[in-house]
């Protein structure tokens, strides 16, 4: 074989070459996560907040284990109306007579479900106008703009509860009254960072060897982004189940599946509070504050590993 052959073989364009580039990026992608968890480990807020996340997670997922099939049925009810805690009832039974600490099992289930796909609707709103916005420029990116400040600009609570209120009751319309209404912040932080990374040299050079407007925004902008939208991913969520137990705590939601913020409008009704029953109240209460402050922690610390400069140690 000659050199010109040998030189060809082992080309670009060589299966080898393929499979070594492949390789390669498997190779770099283990060893920036290697780098994102040591550095993530440093924070003990968000180890803190991580493992608390992973006990919901495992209780949301393993519900049907640990309370019962049946536990969220009101004729199957075993306990009588509002009793105390108590060996058989640990946190009390409802005014059903239905266990507190069975429905706060299956109330992770949904809040956790609303808040992760309420943030997801709402990242994807803001990434996409944020990019095609800084991007573009011009009239497009003047529009789009416009119209996320007003989002800006209403309170976002009033809007999701004008959304809930026109739509069905049902989980899937909580979810979108939050993520039509909360993508704003996203879209101006997506944006700004659009600017900044199409000012560099790398995608003038991108765009002079052909590169069009989708193969410069996904694969080169998008990328450069992600890390903005993950640690802000984090941050939402928190916020996002806060928004959907105050739209179930105002009769918003679907009243036929059980939910944190629905046992806090259900104990209302029952009138726990005039009556003094806090352990109807406190459990789903401290379980929202709880998820919402490992949500904040784990995003802390997740922009402090993606964003040095903040220098946030916890």
């Amino acid at each position: 074989m000659t050199t010109s052959e040998t030189r060809k073989a082992s080309g670009p364009g060589a299966p080898g070459s393929v499979v070594d580039a492949r390789a390669l990026a498997r190779a770099r992608r283990r060893a920036s996560l290697a780098r994102f968890w040591r550095s993530y480990r440093a924070h003990r807020g968000g180890l803190w907040g991580l493992g608390l996340l992973i006990v919901f997670a495992v209780v949301a997922v393993t519900a049907p284990l640990l309370a019962g099939a049946d536990s969220q049925s009101v004729t199957d009810a075993e306990g009588g109306p509002l009793e105390g805690p108590s060996g058989r009832f640990p946190l009390g039974t409802d005014q059903f007579g239905r266990s507190v600490l069975a429905l706060l099992v299956y109330g992770s289930r949904i809040s956790l479900t609303v808040g992760l796909l309420a943030a997801f609707l709402c990242v994807a709103i803001g990434t996409v106008v944020g990019i095609v916005a800084g991007h573009f420029r011009g009239w497009y990116a003047t529009v789009l703009m416009r119209i996320t400040d007003w989002f800006l600009v209403m309170p976002t609570l009033v809007l999701a509860i004008a959304l809930a209120t026109v739509m069905s009751r049902s989980m899937w319309t909580v979810i979108i009254a939050i993520g039509v209404t909360t993508w704003p912040t996203t879209a101006r932080l997506v944006r700004a960072q659009t600017l900044s990374v199409e000012s560099r040299p790398y995608i003038e050079r991108a765009r002079a060897l052909g590169g069009g407007h989708g193969h410069v925004m996904v694969r080169h902008v998008l990328p450069n982004v992600m890390p903005l939208v993950l640690a802000q991913t984090t941050m939402i969520i928190s916020s996002a189940i806060l928004t959907e137990a105050t739209l179930a705590f105002l009769g918003l939601s679907d009243p036929t599946i059980t939910s944190w913020g629905g046992m806090l409008q259900d104990a209302r009704e029952a009138g726990a509070v005039s009556a003094g029953d806090w352990w109807y109240l406190a459990p789903p209460g401290i379980a929202i504050a709880a998820v919402a402050l490992a949500f904040t922690l784990c995003g802390r610390a997740v922009e402090s590993v993606l964003n040095p400069k903040l220098g946030v140690r916890s």
